[in-house]
C-alpha cells in the first residue's frame, strides 16, 4: 500500500494538535506517553535510520513543497510498519512548530527507553560523561561532537533536562539517535566505569590537574565534564581516575562545556588513528 496521508486538519483543537503542544511544551506529558516531537526531514532521516520507531506523521504541503513530501514518502516507503501520516493547514502547522524555517515536516516517535545495562561497548570505548546537563543546546552541541568525532556513547549523570526535548533534538540535529545515549545517577555511572575497566579523566579545575595533552586516551577513556557554573560535584571527582585541564592561554579560566568537550573528545581520537 503506498504511504499517504489519511487526512488532512484544519483546526488547532483538534486533539492531535492539542497533544503535539502538550509534547512539545511539557516535558512529564512526553515522559508518561513515551513520545517526543522532531521537527525536519534531516532529523526525522537520523531518527528511523537509526531504527527509532515513529508514530505519526504531520506536514503542511505549501512548506514541505512536493520534494519534502517526495522523500518523506521514500523514507517509509514499502515499509509495514509506516507511520500515520497527517496533512495540516499552515496556520494550524506553524502553531506547533518550534522552529523557524521549518522545512513543513513534523513527527511524533517513541523515545528510546536505554539503560547502562544495555549499552554494548566495542574493546576500547571512548565516552563523554556529563554531569547534570541542564541546558538542551549543550547538550544537543555534545551529542553532534559525538556522532562527528566519534565517541562510543554519551552518558548523562543525574540531568536537569530531558534527553528528549524538541530543543536537544534541533540542536543535535537528530544525533541524540545516531549515538547511544543514556541518562543514570551519577553514582551508577562511576560504578560502571569502574566495573567496565574504563579510565575516567575529570576535567576540573583543581592544584592536581595536568593538561590533556599529557594523557594517553588510546586506552578505555570516559572523558568526564561537570556544569559550567558549578563543574563536578565533589563526589564525582573523587570517583574519576585523574584530573584534567585544558590550558587557558586568554584571560579566562574555562570553556563551554561543549566546547570542552569537543576539545577532548577530538585529540582521544586523534591520538587513536595516530597510533
Amino acid at each position: 500500500m503506498p504511504f499517504t496521508p489519511a487526512d488532512r486538519l484544519s483546526s488547532s483543537q483538534n486533539p492531535r494538535i492539542k497533544q503535539l503542544l502538550k509534547l512539545q511544551q511539557k516535558s512529564a506529558e512526553r515522559r508518561a506517553l513515551g513520545l517526543t516531537l522532531v521537527e525536519g526531514l534531516r532529523e526525522l532521516t537520523i531518527a528511523v535510520e537509526a531504527g527509532v520507531p515513529v508514530a505519526t506523521i504531520y506536514s503542511c504541503p505549501e512548506l514541505a513543497g512536493e520534494n519534502g513530501e517526495t522523500e518523506l514518502r521514500s523514507l517509509f516507503s514499502g515499509k509495514k510498519d509506516a507511520p500515520e501520516w497527517f496533512e495540516v493547514t499552515r496556520p494550524v502547522f506553524e502553531k506547533v512548530a518550534y522552529r523557524e524555517g521549518s522545512d513543513g515536516l513534523l513527527a511524533v516517535l517513541r523515545t528510546p527507553a536505554r539503560t547502562l545495562a544495555d549499552l554494548r561497548l566495542p574493546a576500547n570505548p571512548l565516552l563523554l560523561v556529563l554531569e547534570a546537563v541542564e541546558k538542551p543546546g549543550n547538550l544537543g552541541a555534545i551529542l553532534r561532537t559525538a556522532d562527528a568525532a566519534p565517541v562510543d556513547a554519551v552518558l548523562i549523570g543525574d540531568p536537569r533536562t530531558d534527553l528528549y526535548n524538541p530543543n536537544t533534538i534541533r540542536s543535535s540535529i537528530g544525533c541524540v539517535f545516531s549515538v547511544p545515549v543514556i541518562a543514570a545517577p551519577m553514582a551508577e555511572i562511576t560504578a560502571f566505569l569502574r566495573e567496565k575497566g574504563i579510565r575516567s579523566y575529570a576535567a576540573a579545575l583543581t592544584p592536581k590537574a595536568h593538561s590533556y595533552l599529557d594523557c594517553d586516551f588510546r586506552q578505555p577513556t570516559a572523558l568526564v565534564l561537570g556544569t559550567e557554573a558549578d563543574g563536578l560535584t565533589p563526589a564525582a571527582l573523587a570517583a574519576c581516575d585523574e584530573t584534567i585541564i585544558i590550558p587557558m592561554m586568554g584571560r579566562i579560566d574555562s570553556l563551554n562545556v561543549s566546547v570542552a568537550g569537543a576539545v577532548l573528545a577530538f585529540e582521544a581520537v586523534r591520538q587513536r588513528t595516530a597510533s
